[in-house]
């Protein structure tokens, strides 16, 4: 094995390794149509901002670079796949004893790197992100100079720009190392990166935080499943694998420290695979949340397997299998030759689809129910205006924030739904996708950026008694609001249990008369049956279903 070690050591095949990477990941990149998610951070890009609903904005900006170069799927992932690069040249460097044969093994097992590494999602800078922040933390360890000090501050803040589990890096790099606590100079390092990372933080305050609201509190679980702990488990084994993914984290768990950087290492393996753990227990955790291990992960399968000298014949044996698997995933993620078998049907057709529901629609926008997937994907492959409702019982996007609504106000509109009982049908046209409905409004009127804020987040009430709710109207136009002359928009409420939605119900108090108060008195009626409900306020506009408008009031109906 030494003469292979001194073979696979050379230069010249470690930069053949990285440039064959590299060559795969923008072949995968501009041969394969976005996914849902995709799309969305492309809308994104459209409208950079300090941040968004569901994330930082480092995926945006990146995203916007590289959609300036080239107008199309590569454009969008062109910089994902030099990060992706970049991430594992940083890792290989990090290692201190390197054997280039096992670190290309090491590689080859890991499947999800080799395809995801191309994708155009917060994971990728994510990954980059970490490994320059472990990059630059062992730098200062070494030497505690100015530059060192600058650069970590600088590596923290990037790494919270691009998603906000990089805090949890930091903060267990911290436990493995107390004495950073005594060093003057991580405080400096600290006190920058909170001075870099403060627009984002102010875009969070100035929108009152809907990251942390939806990150911790609305994706919890009304009850615990089982079936959350075991996802993310075999998730885990799937994600630094597939095959042997059990093997490399069985290696990096059991791997001997020797210094406080491979300290930091381990204790932020275990530290973060233990937090989304214990996460499982309120609600789903993906798979992909722990994307940021690894370099901790390949660095220390890399050490554990020198230092104890176990044997390599499993990964020799899992890499070709791997490789196959991954090079059918590579092929199908470019031609759907299953068409039957819906594997993320998301990355296949997306053209036509857009292209049919264009032909119906012609000039006119197009505006969806429910989905913030959807109006992305037209957006990008139709190039014209959509936008996405939210109706009560959906989830929040950064469709709810920015103000593409307004340019639909007045014009008629095509609403397309998947399913004939969303809306009265006036029209429907048959996509590779189905059939999709639409339902013709005219003239459109939706009020998503209006907020009600209730005065209180939580009330107690008797079964079947009618309760007074105070909240404050916010008009988040910041303009005045042309209204519906020929239908009045109304206010109203809905009311959700654990089991089931209620019927949504109309006031009688209208959307001009409530943005003249600015603050709304609306009598609720509580629930017969005992428990625990959710109490949201919605603004009726036209045959619309009602809108997403404000945050949830618990209503504890008691015998």
């Amino acid at each position: 094995m030494g003469a292979i070690t001194r073979f696979f050591t050379k230069d010249q095949y470690k930069y053949l390794f990285l440039f064959s990477w590299l060559v795969l990941g923008l072949l995968q990149a501009g041969f394969t149509e976005l996914m849902d998610d995709e799309a969305y951070y492309w809308v994104y890009s459209q409208h950079l901002d300090w941040g968004y609903f569901d994330h930082p904005p480092m995926v945006a900006l990146l995203i916007k670079l590289g959609y300036g170069l080239f107008h199309n799927e590569l454009g969008v992932r062109v910089l994902m796949v030099i990060l992706n690069v970049l991430s594992l040249w940083l890792t290989c460097k990090l290692i201190p004893r390197k054997h280039n044969k096992l670190f290309y093994l090491i590689m080859g097992t890991m499947g999800a790197m080799q395809i995801g590494g191309m994708l155009a999602v917060p994971d990728v800078p994510l990954i980059f992100f970490a490994t320059l922040y472990f990059y630059f933390y062992k730098a200062f360890l070494e030497n505690q100079s100015w530059k060192n000090t600058l650069l970590l501050s600088l590596g923290m803040a990037l790494m919270f720009y691009s998603k906000y589990h990089g805090i949890l890096l930091v903060f267990f790099t911290v436990i493995s190392n107390i004495n950073l606590l005594r060093v003057f100079k991580f405080y400096v390092a600290c006190i920058l990166t909170a001075v870099l990372f403060f627009p984002h933080l102010y875009w969070q305050y100035a929108h009152d935080f809907p990251s942390l609201q939806y990150h911790l509190v609305e994706r919890n679980a009304s009850a615990y499943d089982i079936t959350f702990t075991l996802d993310y488990v075999f998730g885990q084994i799937l994600l630094f694998g597939p095959l042997v993914g059990w093997l490399l984290l069985y290696f990096a768990f059991r791997c001997p420290i020797q210094n406080t950087f491979e300290r930091a290492l381990k204790a932020c393996l275990i530290g973060v695979m233990s937090f989304f753990l214990l996460s499982t227990f309120k609600g789903r955790v993906e798979a992909n949340w722990t994307v940021m291990l690894f370099t901790p992960v390949v660095i220390l399968a890399h050490q554990s397997f020198i230092r104890k000298g176990w044997s390599v014949k499993w990964l020799l044996y899992s890499v070709p299998v791997t490789l196959f698997v991954v090079l059918i995933a590579r092929v199908y993620m470019v031609w759907d030759f299953m068409p039957n078998v819906e594997i993320r049907p998301e990355i296949h057709h997306n053209r036509e689809w857009a292209a049919a529901l264009e032909k119906k629609a012609g000039n006119q926008p197009v505006v969806f129910l429910n989905s913030y997937q959807l109006p992305s994907k037209y957006m990008f492959y139709a190039g014209h205006e959509s936008y996405s409702i939210n109706s009560r019982y959906a989830r929040r996007s950064q469709y709810n924030y920015w103000h593409m609504e307004e340019k639909l106000w007045g014009k008629q509109v095509l609403v397309a739904y998947g399913s004939r009982n969303e809306l009265p049908a006036t029209d429907s046209v048959s996509t590779v996708k189905g059939t999709w409905y639409f339902h013709l409004e005219n003239p459109y009127y939706s009020y998503s950026l209006i907020q009600l804020i209730p005065a209180l987040k939580e009330v107690k009430a008797k079964p079947g008694e009618t309760i007074t709710v105070i909240a404050q109207l916010r008009n988040g136009y910041g303009q005045q609001v042309p209204l519906d002359t020929s239908r009045s928009a109304l206010l109203g409420y809905g009311i959700t249990s654990k089991t089931e939605n209620l019927p949504e119900v109309k006031s009688a108090l209208t959307l001009e008369r409530a943005i003249q108060r600015r603050i709304v008195r609306m009598e609720v009626a509580v629930p017969e049956k005992p428990g625990t409900y959710q109490l949201k306020f919605c603004v009726f506009a036209g045959d619309l279903p009602p809108t997403h408008n404000s945050p949830a009031i618990k209503i504890t109906v008691n015998e």
